[in-house]
């Protein structure tokens, strides 16, 4: 006995120990492994040789050009002819005899203020550009056209000279001289015309002369009230497409509630079709499940691609891809919602003679509603955000505008614009799907 007592507690004492040693080992080796896999994915990865290549700079000019734009003053060399142009469109160009305060012309002189006691200066040989604290540059072509740049100083790298090109880049703005074209670019906060562009009367106001017209002033258009045609001048601008953008908005909500919905109103009865407790027959159960897995397994991108092959490019092709891909997703949590119901409740209804449907209608269907309405709901509110990528491969909605955008490389405050709209969209969604649960499930 006394053998017995002094053995047992030392042994005890090493199967403790040896089982914090174990834990200890496990807490530090677990760490560990993850630390080498993200080093292993950064040496695979080359995230060294992708910080070499990052382009900062132009990373920088993408951010600017989200919330800034330029304005182009450019002169024909051939004609003479100057046109002052916001982002260089014909859509925002100035009408003649309206030129900004910061323009003068003068015979064939014109004089660009870009600010900062920045001097640009058109003639008829050429032009200037006064750089405070650096000097006058002068820019003029020879007889055989060439271009001669003259500099108080050495060239410094913020000028890019050649023959037939040169390029003044400061802080105030550009300028590029060819032989074609001189071009001056001044650059300014915010997003240019968004509300009227330059040929609208309304353009040319302040918003208390707005409110004034359309309250008592005269009428700009005589066969058509001030309020109409401000409405009709911001709906219709031509750089912006208020109009095109809040239809495109509206087609990509519409794609989502018919792809979720859809897909919904599909699942629900295959759910009861793969669920155990309301379909007794196995090889049946399992074939439908296995349909789900097929389904919402294949990417929703994919089915996008192959659909719109299938059927041609489209909203409601991406309707149908999402259709697709959450009908596999809800066939899942609806038929494992509903094998989890309460069967006192469905025996309750078949003690009263009621047959398969309304055992369904009224023992199954209220246990199982508010889990499946939450879960439609949630799905339409992410639908809405990935109809944006849907719409950008089959060319429908706001994913269309946005891939436009992007693909021109000028147009950065439109991404700005379409990205803004797309969040406010996913926030409207989010609130009003919380209120409709709300009400439908809770009874608020």
């Amino acid at each position: 006995m006394t053998a017995f007592a002094t053995s047992a507690p030392v042994s005890l004492q090493e199967e403790v120990l040896a089982r914090f040693s174990r834990r200890r080992l496990f807490s530090f080796a677990v760490p560990a492994a993850i630390l080498a896999y993200l080093l292993y994915a950064a040496v695979a990865f080359d995230l060294a040789g992708l910080a070499e290549r990052a382009r900062m700079d132009n990373a920088r000019i993408l951010l600017a050009d989200f919330v800034s734009y330029k304005t182009h003053v450019s002169r024909d060399n051939r004609t003479g002819d100057l046109s002052v142009a916001v982002e260089g469109e014909n859509k925002g160009r100035y009408p003649a005899g309206r030129l900004p305060d910061w323009v003068t012309q003068t015979g064939d002189v014109t004089t660009v203020d870009l600010g900062g006691g920045h001097l640009v200066t058109y003639d008829a040989t050429g032009a200037r550009y006064d750089v405070p604290g650096y000097g006058t540059l002068d820019i003029r072509p020879d007889a055989d056209g060439k271009l001669i740049l003259t500099t108080p100083g050495a060239v410094p790298d913020w000028i890019n000279a050649s023959d037939t090109r040169v390029t003044v880049t400061t802080d105030a703005g550009r300028v590029t001289y060819t032989r074609s074209k001189l071009e001056t670019f001044r650059y300014f906060p915010g997003w240019p015309l968004f509300f009227f562009t330059p040929d609208s009367p309304f353009a040319w106001m302040s918003w208390p002369e707005i409110g004034a017209a359309v309250l008592w002033g005269d009428r700009v258009r005589p066969d058509q009230a001030n309020i109409s045609a401000v409405a009709q001048d911001f709906w219709t601008n031509p750089m912006w497409r208020h109009s095109d953008v809040f239809w495109a908005i509206f087609e990509t909500i519409l794609m989502a509630f018919l792809g979720t919905f859809g897909a919904a109103i599909v699942a629900l009865p295959l759910a009861f079709v793969a669920a155990r407790n309301t379909n007794p027959v196995g090889p049946v159960r399992f074939a439908m499940r296995r349909v789900f897995d097929f389904i919402r397994g294949v990417d929703g991108l994919i089915w996008t691609i192959v659909l719109a092959r299938a059927f041609g490019p489209g909203p409601m092709t991406g309707a149908l891809a999402m259709a697709l891909t959450d009908t596999g997703s809800f066939g899942k949590t609806f038929s494992e919602a509903l094998e989890n119901i309460d069967e006192k409740q469905v025996e309750g209804i078949r003690s009263t003679g009621a047959n398969t449907a309304q055992r369904a209608r009224f023992g199954v269907l209220p246990q199982v509603m508010p889990i499946l309405l939450s879960q439609v709901l949630y799905f339409f509110e992410s639908n809405t955000r990935s109809a944006t990528v849907i719409g950008a491969i089959v060319g429908g909605g706001i994913g269309l505008l946005l891939t436009q955008a992007i693909q021109t490389q000028r147009d950065w405050e439109d991404v700005a614009y379409y990205m803004v709209l797309i969040v406010l969209t996913i926030m409207a969604m989010d609130s009003f799907s919380g209120w409709l649960r709300r009400r439908l499930i809770r009874g608020e």
